[in-house]
């Protein structure tokens, strides 16, 4: 088997990459995934998130090794083993970052990210539909492949949470993906017509269609390289290995954790770790695996007076008649992934775009759906949006089979704690307020009498969990930066042939989920493996609060 080009991966990034480089049709394009179908109601119903990415059948099944600050717990790190990676398991949820998240790629030596350059690519790979919230139709895109639409918001929490923030001071937002991100307002979501509108049903299947994309499964073991230069992957499939020759070029898209994972296998990482696990070291890069990055969140859950909450439909009976609803009809409680209120907020005074984020949830109920509360209930998941925290991935042996050990270091600095104790006491803060009189019950999570400093620690010590949003593995800088992996070409320095085009190239973690910055990087090396020009810088200004200096509101 042989292509032009061959990328490893069908996730966000790879599966928008395969799509635009096989679009003329002049190319060949071969994409590795190890995955199986998506096909199946379990991933399409965008209600019943909690149970794809739990499941070994789409789930790699990836673990953080014991978290030192986090009293020793082990973290779920899901990563999606299927058609459309993790765009096929994630919890939907569309934000592309705020403008300065790119301003600041570029400031670290990514040339050519910056807001103005990454906004027409956002533009062109979205399909944004208001749903008559109003907006920023000048910001947005309506022509791409990938749906972003809003939640029908026909629960009065929704509202009742958007009142509160404003009750508490801080701004309204139409359209946080547009000119300002910062307030409270509707959240957006990756479906379309009811159905979870992943990668693999904006870009993959379409693009499947033509002769000159194919899709090729397989464990990637390793890249083969000749003189310097990545000629094809070594793949995995049917007991024996084979080789996927690649004519042009090799790209790595198989997310944050594999993708340095691979470089190590390949030789290419920091030399004295490949050594000891008997690795060829081809090129010493010491940044491969290092800069690991992540947001982390705690639930705050209230309960709830009135009978209003999704808990009334938490039972066999409830579950059954969405399930049959949206199976026949693609409509009702699980057309939706239930994130349809959000909030971006700046923790202090001389913070000068947010660092915070809220999801709403009108149901108390952990991320992985095992535990719902006690009754009726509410919550909001908060959490920090630049830690400065950073971990690594590193290889347990040189068997591609083997999982490798995921450090992520949370909460190593006091900034850290100080910033989850600021999340906690603005959340009590907004639920307190008078839009949440009728419905505000007691405080189930973290409960009434955790108040002090080392209290709300333990707290958030025992039940921060990961976002999900594991990045910067692989990191983006000038060529002549010992700790960055790719050029802003997305090239890796110190060999030929070879790209890495997924989440692991952010230099520094952007506002909120990662799965739109990771489909736009993937539009966006498109044009550069291509050798086209960049689409033409957008010079939109973004709305920054004029009393950022002095006010967190």
């Amino acid at each position: 088997m042989e292509a032009d080009f061959v990328i490893v991966g069908s996730g966000s990034a790879g599966a928008a990459l395969a799509a635009r480089l096989s679009e003329d049709g002049t190319r060949s394009v071969a994409v590795i995934e190890y995955g199986g179908t998506d096909a199946g109601p379990l991933i399409q119903m965008p209600a019943a998130l909690s149970y794809p990415m739990n499941m070994s059948r789409y789930d790699w099944g990836f673990v953080s090794e014991p978290e030192p600050h986090l009293g020793g717990r082990r973290l779920a790190t899901p990563r999606g083993k299927v058609l459309g990676g993790s765009s096929s398991v994630n919890g939907m949820v569309y934000v592309r970052g705020h403008a300065r998240d790119f301003d600041h790629w570029e400031e670290e030596g990514a040339a050519g990210w910056g807001y103005a350059d990454v906004l027409p690519y956002y533009k062109r790979m979205e399909h944004w539909h208001d749903g008559g919230h109003g907006g920023d139709p000048d910001w947005r895109g309506t022509s791409g492949p990938l749906h972003v639409t809003r939640g029908p918001r026909r629960n009065p929490l929704f509202h009742a949470f958007v009142e509160a923030g404003q009750q508490a001071g801080f701004e309204f937002t139409a359209d946080y993906n547009g000119r300002k991100q910062e307030g409270f307002g509707p959240m957006e979501q990756t479906v379309w017509h009811g159905r979870r509108w992943s990668v693999a049903n904006a870009y993959l299947r379409p693009a499947l269609k033509r002769k000159n994309l194919t899709l090729e499964r397989g464990l990637a073991r390793r890249v083969v390289f000749a003189d310097g230069r990545a000629v094809g992957v070594e793949i995995g499939r049917g007991g024996g290995i084979e080789v996927v020759r690649a004519r042009r070029e090799v790209i790595l898209a198989a997310s944050s954790i594999n993708s340095p994972k691979l470089l190590m296998l390949s030789g290419v990482g920091p030399a004295a770790h490949l050594v000891e696990h008997g690795i060829a070291v081809l090129a010493d890069r010491p940044g491969v695996g290092q800069n690991l990055q992540d947001h982390l969140e705690v639930y705050i859950q209230q309960a709830c007076t009135q009978p209003i909450t999704l808990y009334r439909h938490w039972n066999l009976f409830g579950k059954a008649l969405a399930g049959a609803e949206w199976l026949f009809f693609k409509t009702g409680l699980g057309a939706s992934n239930q994130f349809e209120s959000a909030a971006f907020l700046r923790s202090a005074p001389g913070v000068e775009y947010p660092d915070i984020q809220y999801h709403f949830l009108p149901i108390a109920v952990r991320y992985d759906g095992k535990v719902a509360a006690e009754g009726h209930g509410f919550q909001a998941h908060v959490g920090p949006m630049r830690s400065p925290s950073r971990g690594a991935v590193t290889l347990r042996s040189a068997d591609p089979g083997e999982a490798p050990r995921i450090v992520f270091n949370y909460m190593s600095t006091e900034t850290d704690w100080h910033d989850f104790r600021h999340c906690v006491r603005l959340t009590r803060e907004i639920f307190a307020q008078r839009a949440f009189d009728p419905y505000r019950g007691k405080e189930i999570q973290p409960g009434a009498d955790v108040r002090s400093d080392d209290e709300i620690d333990g707290f958030i010590r025992e039940h921060a969990e990961s976002a999900y949003h594991p990045c910067g593995t692989c990191r983006m800088g000038r060529a002549d930066d010992p700790g960055a992996v790719v050029d802003p070409q997305c090239r890796v320095i110190g060999v030929d042939g070879l790209r890495v085009v997924d989440s692991s190239i952010f230099p520094r973690i952007t506002n909120g989920n990662l799965n739109a910055p990771s489909i736009m990087v993937g539009e966006k090396a498109a044009d550069m493996i291509l050798g086209r020009p960049p689409l033409p810088a957008d010079n939109g200004e973004p709305w920054i609060s004029p009393r950022w200096t002095t006010s967190d509101r």
